[in-house]
């Protein structure tokens, strides 16, 4: 096949590339038939100048047709950027995300540097006998990143905070306390090096390596609401007012008292309620 360059999410040219479909359709749960399938479609169907988002609508078009449980999964990261267009949402998803695997969190704690300045801090999350000290970088954008700038002045506000009263008090002596950042894009390679060098833990999409922000979603099936069909825009106040932040919270409701609550028809509560399963199952 001849060569043929498709503009990315940042607008730049790159050369489409076979793999990369192929790989996106397995992460999420394709089989290696169903994957090589879609990526032989695409292929015939890509043009010089293509954006890769038509690309992703097509992939999950032919997803929805062949496996609906893959093709829900398939939306994730669009399902956390719709947790917007404030950071508060995804903070509250994140917050569920570390309850899940294991942490104490307490989230949105305003604390005092030891230069007298108060601090919001997005959450402290406990685990054994380390302490995250984190902030969450969300991102609405396709193609927004982390960047190297947002983990210094991160780091600079850890800083102040760690050797200020908080964390001197006896319940976190003897213990380490570490700077996070946490986002649900990607981190440049210079806020990488730069975490590396001052021991800041990162977690976002697919980084680190084999243990990214998706991976933690999907291994334990702690997807968003938002990431449901069903789903829509004018439901998600009530749900993140209600704490129903992830997928799996509609199936341990009673659908009745949930329509009469939220004023929201019981058909579209059945539907929801229907694709959680199908996605969890």
């Amino acid at each position: 096949m001849k060569k043929i360059y498709i503009i990315n999410s940042r607008g730049q040219k790159e050369l489409f590339s076979f793999q990369k479909v192929y790989q996106s359709a397995k992460r999420a749960g394709a089989s290696n038939d169903l994957a090589r399938e879609i990526a032989q479609e695409i292929q015939g169907q890509v043009y010089p100048g293509m954006k890769t988002s038509e690309i992703f609508k097509k992939i999950k078009s032919i997803l929805s047709k062949k496996s609906l449980p893959v093709s829900i999964k398939f939306s994730l990261k669009d399902a956390i950027r719709m947790l917007g267009p404030t950071g508060f949402p995804f903070e509250k998803y994140i917050g569920e995300v570390l309850l899940a695997n294991g942490f104490d969190v307490k989230l949105n704690q305003y604390i005092y540097g030891i230069c007298g300045i108060r601090y919001e801090i997005d959450f402290i999350a406990k685990k054994g006998s380390v302490v995250y000290v984190g902030e969450c970088k969300y991102r609405n954008q396709p193609n927004g990143l982390v960047h190297s700038g947002d983990i210094v002045e991160s780091y600079g506000r850890f800083l102040d905070l760690k050797e200020g009263d908080f964390f001197q008090k006896r319940e976190y002596q003897n213990l380490n306390i570490v700077s996070a950042v946490i986002t649900n894009t990607k981190f440049t390679s210079s806020s990488i090096k730069y975490a590396c060098c001052r021991g800041i833990e990162l977690l976002g999409w697919r980084y680190p390596k084999n243990g990214g922000l998706e991976y933690l979603i999907e291994s334990q099936g702690l997807y968003p609401i938002t990431i449901l069909p069903s789903f829509k825009n004018y439901l998600f106040d009530f749900f993140v007012s209600n704490q129903m932040m992830l997928a799996r919270d509609i199936l341990s409701i009673n659908p009745q008292k949930l329509s009469q609550k939220a004023n929201i028809s019981i058909k579209n509560i059945n539907s929801l309620v229907e694709e959680a399963k199908i996605l969890l199952d």
